[in-house]
């Protein structure tokens, strides 16, 4: 029992007011259980080298706080790859590598702050930066109330929820072009983004202290300086303002990467490795240890007798996909696309015929049944995502080499394009963690892969195009959509 003193009476204490309970949270396709040593248990956490970040936010995200929940090691692949590397980790390194290029170095092509932290006077009358500020400081109001309410999941989701808005602030404004067209909104952006910067390692410390270590230290802040959320301070409402966050002029740290890809064969390797009980796994690792061990008296014997054959190496697995692949996006060529010239079909009213850029020697001709939905003025030098690996139709007279995507909503009266960043690059493959793979050369009709995979192409609320519930990934972040939510895509 604790002292009366401590439970208040007579002194101003906080009492508990919810205790926090959980679920159970089961392995693959069974049960963890502590008893049979199934599962993984913190001892194999460690072995894996995932840093304890990506776990602590991984069983945080799928807390089974009302019901049973499930851990799967492709779960946790998408959610690293997916939600840590492209969501959170890509906008603290777009905004702090952006601040820290020197405009006069060759890898700085112009632009840049030389790590130091631009003014941004008129902040709070920029419109872009005003309606991000109402949207944070709601978010960050939410993220309060789920904390005093422990829960937890809605708490780490609100907080990722900013980093989103984040990267969508930095996709609309353009801050690649703002720099060299209108350098004060520029430093408003980034000196807003940095900011957002700050406060996401302030809010996403109770659940990944390490990260907000080193954002803190990319930042050069020392730890004790996180803001304190509290209505007390007025810091919430601070929150409608995060450009004022860190003061102009500071001078930041280096900027590194966060979160490192988690592979398909890194997966295939764990889930492999963590098969069955502990016992089982310990029995196994001695087994191959004897076997090891025997190996290497077979080869001393062979060297001390007759000549030791050479061994014949294993037939090399193809690295192209063949048709009988499992059929996943994986299968499809999706590149980032520019269009280079478009005009109107001479034979079709409702044809576009565009030259594409693809990363290749040559443009592809593509024929895109976009005119209804489109103006000419719109479609022009513009980045797009192409489908390359179609086998290539004739459509009216013209072969079409290609296909670009674009979402539709569900009576199909409206049409936008699939947007990837305006900052990433021409040629790249559009990816989708998870479901990593070399894509077939050309997709071969009668196997239906792409009409099997188009069905789970979609936008979400937040407009972002997906593959089931894996964005649309390039290096420079999601591929998005304008306005439409849960279309279609095709």
């Amino acid at each position: 029992m604790f002292p009366s003193t401590l439970l208040g009476t007579g002194e101003n204490w906080t009492l508990m007011k919810t205790i926090s309970v959980t679920e159970y949270l089961n392995y693959e396709a069974g049960k963890f259980s502590k008893s049979k040593g199934i599962g993984v248990f913190g001892n194999d956490a460690k072995d894996t080298n995932i840093p304890a970040a990506v776990w602590r936010y991984y069983l945080l995200t799928n807390r089974p706080e009302v019901s049973d929940t499930l851990f799967t090691w492709t779960d946790l692949q998408a959610k690293l790859n997916s939600e840590l590397l492209n969501n959170l980790g890509n906008f603290v390194n777009r905004v702090l590598s952006f601040i820290a290029k020197d405009p006069g170095s060759e890898t700085g092509k112009g632009s840049g702050y030389q790590s130091i932290i631009p003014d941004a006077p008129g902040a709070e009358s920029h419109p872009l930066t005003k309606a991000l500020g109402e949207v944070v400081g709601k978010y960050v109001e939410q993220y309060v109330e789920a904390m005093e309410k422990v829960k937890l999941k809605q708490g780490l989701k609100t907080a990722m929820s900013i980093s989103s808005e984040g990267n969508a602030y930095l996709q609309e404004s353009q801050f690649w072009r703002l720099y060299k067209e209108d350098q004060p909104s520029c430093s408003i952006v980034m000196k807003t983004s940095t900011g957002l910067v700050y406060l996401l390692a302030c809010l996403l410390e109770p659940f990944m202290p390490s990260f907000t270590v080193e954002v803190l230290k990319q930042l050069n802040l020392p730890l004790e300086m996180q803001v304190s959320l509290s209505d007390e301070r007025g810091n919430v409402e601070r929150a409608k303002r995060p450009w004022e966050f860190l003061p102009s002029g500071h001078k930041i740290g280096t900027p590194a990467p966060l979160f490192k890809e988690l592979k398909d064969e890194e997966v295939a390797f764990f889930r492999e490795k963590f098969a069955g009980s502990q016992a089982d796994r310990i029995v196994k690792a001695e087994a191959e240890a004897k076997i090891t061990e025997q190996l290497k008296k077979t080869k001393v014997s062979d060297r001390n007798g007759k000549k030791e054959r050479p061994t014949k190496s294993a037939p090399e697995v193809k690295s192209k996909a063949t048709d009988d692949t499992e059929i996943s996006i994986s299968r499809l060529d999706i590149r980032v696309g520019l269009i280079k010239k478009v005009q109107k079909h001479p034979d079709a009213d409702s044809l576009y015929v565009e030259e594409i850029d693809v990363g290749e020697q040559q443009p592809r001709t593509v024929v895109s049944g976009l005119v209804k939905y489109i103006p000419l003025e719109e479609m022009q030098n513009r980045k797009v995502c192409v489908l390359c690996n179609l086998k290539p139709a004739a459509m009216r007279g013209i072969k079409s080499q290609a296909m670009v995507l674009a979402a539709s909503n569900s009576d199909h009266s409206k049409v936008e394009l699939v947007d990837p960043p305006e900052s990433a690059p021409v040629g790249e493959r559009v990816v989708f963690p998870g479901f990593e793979g070399e894509p077939d050369d050309v997709l071969n009709p009668k196997k239906k892969v792409w009409e099997t995979v188009q069905v789970d192409l979609h936008t979400d609320k937040e407009l972002v195009a997906h593959y089931k519930d894996v964005p649309f990934t390039t290096s420079a972040g999601v591929c998005k959509v304008s306005s439409i939510s849960d279309g279609s895509i095709r």
